[in-house]
């Protein structure tokens, strides 16, 4: 549940953030304090309805990829990406209280989307670790306990002996049990 809360955390204060630069640099959308709400829309349907909508669309495209030529198959695999993007796009738009008006508003605000998941994929990994810094601390301060920081954690040098079973076992891949089974046989 933490991995899903923190995810979910993460991408909604990214999402915030795209939308509010959205209305920024397209001129027929207005975002403003929508964005709080549309960025629920958002992460929700990027969580749970992309990944329905890109396998579906793959699916149906993949009954004719062998009638393509490579080029055309790339092609084809943009226009669905894009779709997608449109598709929660308008949904965006539809469910909250971001107004859009005229062509430009609704073609290019899903590729600003596209760009803003690009690149959170890519600091997608730093941004959940921070966020899963903060959840486990809310959650150290909830169950009245304090929650140590990462690096007290990894400068101690005094190593327990779970914690040298685990780095042996990483080593060869083997539990201290299966090691002793191992020795015993030869």
């Amino acid at each position: 549940m933490k991995n899903g809360i923190v995810r979910f955390a993460a991408l909604y204060v990214f999402d915030v953030a795209v939308l509010l630069l959205i209305g920024l640099l397209s001129a027929g959308v207005s975002v403003g304090f929508h964005a709080l709400w549309a960025a629920v829309i958002l992460t929700l349907a990027a969580l749970f309805v992309k990944p329905l909508l890109t396998g579906a669309f793959r699916k149906a495209a993949s009954k004719s990829a062998a009638d393509r030529t490579k080029t055309g198959e790339k092609v084809v695999q943009y226009v669905l990406v894009y779709l997608v993007e449109l598709i929660i796009w308008v949904a965006v738009v539809w469910l909250s209280g971001v107004r859009a008006s005229g062509f430009w508003s609704y073609a290019l605000p899903p590729l600003f989307l596209l760009f803003g998941w690009m690149i959170y994929d890519q600091v997608d990994d730093r941004l959940r670790a921070k966020a899963g810094e903060l959840y486990d601390a809310v959650q150290g301060r909830v169950s009245g306990r304090k929650a140590a920081p990462a690096s007290a954690s990894a400068s101690t040098s005094a190593e327990t002996p779970a914690t040298a079973e685990a780095r042996e076992e990483l080593q060869d891949g083997l539990t201290p049990e299966q090691r002793r089974m191992l020795d015993e046989l030869g």
